[in-house]
């Protein structure tokens, strides 16, 4: 078992207590972590907030080096990120290793950004009281930020906060998710060796109450925030600065009649229930046209009915276990209820503890909470439709807007789904699960507000400052 300490003010600390970290696969305590109290959340916001200036004043080659100090510590420490996202988060341990993969490159990304050219001129000559002015716009840290991490990607949605805010200038408070909060601490860890300064990161883990007395304290410029909709909103409506919100969704995907059916299902397969759906933008509805429908079905659930249920530590695990019993009781009851009111489920319906066999459902009434809520967990309704315009109104009927997918060859479908689905993002020819670290990466709707992928995030994480110079 394991035993972590918080960082505070540089500094490794006990906090107020502890709180055991228990695997969702079979109830093991695998840590035990520091908590926060009250005087260790106020002693970080004033540690922050006093040395805001300081970290601003690195240079662009000091906080490269910090960058590319944390990728070389993260691919020393690969093995053991990855045995902890695997025994807190109940991650499978491909995806797990595929996390750390991509944490290393988020890292990667935002060293190399240190470097892109930045600010522009504007302008401002326009009549003869200006004529020789000159306008310079440049983007400068917008200050202490808070960064609230999920447990579905304790480690790279950690890292799309802190390296952003790192590379910036912008000094960060991370609050890990109580679930699995290791990995941030890791990655703090990994930050001290690199060189960051003191001011630049703290981890916290701590209760909900104290997390909502850190991340709406006046002195946050920034509150990054992923995690459900019902706190995201609430916080936004307390926050003192700027909110970012990533809160979810309710992902699509239209399958036309030109697709390659095998490769679609293979990919809708893959989306739907990797890390047992566990994902923001999971495929969660499927809507495929009348003409193909039986034999992409047929397709969904034979490879549906092929993965492997279990222990997240085997290699040939695809769903592990969802991340608590109230989790795996409440998508029972979602997957009841719609079977109740029509929808035939073609696959799964065995509950094992928190191991839920993925469900194939078809027949979902509109009205369920499986086609109109975010289920998070490995359920996947598949419908019929008409045509493109069908599938169209279907995927914007709801509150979210995330990413949605489309398989088509028909670059008029593509062209015209871009213009009407209301997502911030579209795939074409994969699952709407696709994500690169690089990409602008969020919702619309009830699925947030801002961008992350690095060098959007960058832009949340600092502000606009312009410099006039006067003809004289």
């Amino acid at each position: 078992m394991r035993e972590q300490q918080l960082l505070v003010e540089g500094r490794w600390s006990a906090g107020e207590g502890r709180a055991e970290v228990r695997a969702p696969y079979d109830g093991t305590v695998v840590a035990a972590v520091a908590q926060a109290g009250a005087a260790d959340i106020e002693a970080a916001l004033a540690f922050a907030f006093a040395g805001r200036r300081a970290v601003a004043a690195q240079s662009s080659g000091e906080r490269r080096e910090v960058l590319r100090g944390i990728v070389d510590g993260l691919g020393r420490r690969a093995a053991e990120l990855t045995e902890v996202l695997v025994q807190e988060s109940g991650k499978p341990v491909r995806a797990a290793r595929a996390e750390v993969t991509r944490a290393i490159e988020t890292f990667t990304l935002a060293a190399a950004e240190v470097s892109a050219p930045v600010g522009h001129a504007v302008p401002i000559d326009f009549d003869a009281a200006s004529k020789g002015y000159r306008c310079e716009v440049r983007r400068v840290p917008a200050g202490v930020v808070v960064g609230i991490v999920p447990f579905n990607f304790a480690l790279n949605l950690g890292a799309h906060k802190v390296a952003p805010a790192l590379a910036v200038g912008a000094p960060i408070i991370i609050k890990p998710p109580p679930q699995a909060p290791t990995a941030q601490l890791l990655l703090a860890e990994i930050a001290q060796a690199a060189g960051a300064h003191p001011a630049a990161l703290q981890v916290l883990p701590c209760s909900n109450a104290r997390a909502e007395q850190l991340a709406t304290d006046v002195r946050v410029r920034v509150l990054s925030f992923t995690g459900s909709a019902k706190v995201g909103w609430r916080l936004k409506s307390r926050v003192a600065g700027k909110a970012l919100l990533e809160l979810g969704g309710n992902a699509a995907v239209l399958v036309c009649a030109d697709a390659d059916l095998e490769w679609a299902a293979e990919r809708c397969v893959a989306g739907g229930f990797g890390y047992a759906g566990q994902v923001c933008i999971k495929v969660q509805r499927v809507y495929v046209e009348a003409s193909v429908y039986e034999r992409f079905l047929a397709r969904v659930v034979a490879r549906t009915r092929a993965l492997v249920t279990g222990n997240p530590a085997d290699d040939a695990t695809t769903v592990g276990p969802v991340i608590d019993d109230a989790s795996a009781e409440r998508i029972e009851s979602w997957v009841n209820e719609a079977v109740a009111a029509g929808a035939t489920r073609l696959t799964g319906g065995v509950r094992r503890g928190r191991l839920l066999e993925p469900m194939v459902l078809t027949g979902a009434p509109s009205d369920a909470k499986v086609t109109l809520e975010e289920v998070f967990g490995p359920v996947m309704t598949v419908a019929p439709v008409a045509d493109a315009a069908e599938g169209f109104t279907r995927i914007n009927q709801g509150g979210y807007g995330l990413q949605a997918a489309v398989f088509t060859y028909d670059t008029r479908v593509v062209a015209r789904a871009f213009t009407e689905l209301e997502v911030g993002g579209l795939i074409v020819n994969d699952s709407p699960s696709f994500r690169s670290d690089n990409f602008p990466y969020g919702g619309v709707k009830g699925s947030g507000l801002g961008r992350e992928g690095v060098r959007y995030a960058m832009e949340e994480l600092s502000e606009l400052k312009a410099l006039i110079t006067a003809a004289r």
